[in-house]
Formats: C-alpha cells, structure tokens, sequence
C-alpha cells in the first residue's frame, strides 16, 4: 500500500489565488498531525523561455501519511473540519490513495462524514481500528 494522500481542492468560480490561499491553509493545519509530510504537487513544466523554475499545481497536495495506523483518520476529520469552516464556500476535494478515488463536492456533513469513515475502512489493515 502507498502511504501517500494526494488532495486536490477546486472551487466552481474560483480564482487560482484564492484556491492556492485556500490550500495553504489546509498544508498548515495538515503539517500539525502525525503525518510525515504535506508538500505541494509539482504542476506542469514551465512552457519554453519561461523564467520560471517550477510552479505548483494549484490546489493540489501530497500527504506522506507515515506508518502511523491513525494518519488517514486524522487527516480526513481535518479535512472535514477544514470544509466546514469554509461556510462562504464549499471547496470541492478529490482524494486518491493507491488506486482508489473520493471525489466530495456537493454533499452535506453528514454525507461527508459518512463517505470519510467509509474511505477509512477500504484503508484500514486487517484488525487495526481506524
């Protein structure tokens, strides 16, 4: 099994400035639980002549999830939380882990919180509480 999340926060209307706001915040909060690291996704190559050396793709995280057993869970009841203190907006999320995707976008809290422990469970070793 990969070890490593990977995020992508979108926002119908959005601009990419305040996606990437947006992302930052939700590094910062990531970086504080037992995760090994939360860096951002390296975007597309610069186009030819551009003096840009390496640009993040917007909205787009990788989470190294460490061999801790607890790591997936804390970090989807951040995510959850996160999203609900976004009450102007509800940033849309496509989580991918090994082969498996959640995409979350217009769901109420409780079908968030039902599609996270379910996300939790497919995760989970054998016998090992989520």
């Amino acid at each position: 099994m990969d070890n490593t999340l990977r995020i992508l926060v979108t926002e119908d209307g959005a601009d990419p400035e305040d996606i990437a706001e947006l992302t930052g915040y939700l590094r910062e909060e990531l970086l504080q639980l037992d995760v090994d690291d939360v860096r951002s996704v390296p975007g597309e190559p610069a186009p030819p002549g551009a003096r840009v050396v390496e640009v993040a793709a917007v909205g787009a995280l990788l989470v190294s999830l460490g061999s801790a057993v607890t790591g997936l869970s804390q970090v989807l009841r951040a995510l959850r939380e996160w999203r609900g203190r976004c009450r102007d907006s509800r940033p849309s999320l496509r989580l991918t882990l090994d082969d498996d995707v959640l995409e979350i976008s217009e769901a109420t809290d409780e079908q968030v919180t039902e599609a996270f422990d379910l996300f939790v469970r497919r995760h989970s070793t054998a016998g090992a509480e989520p």
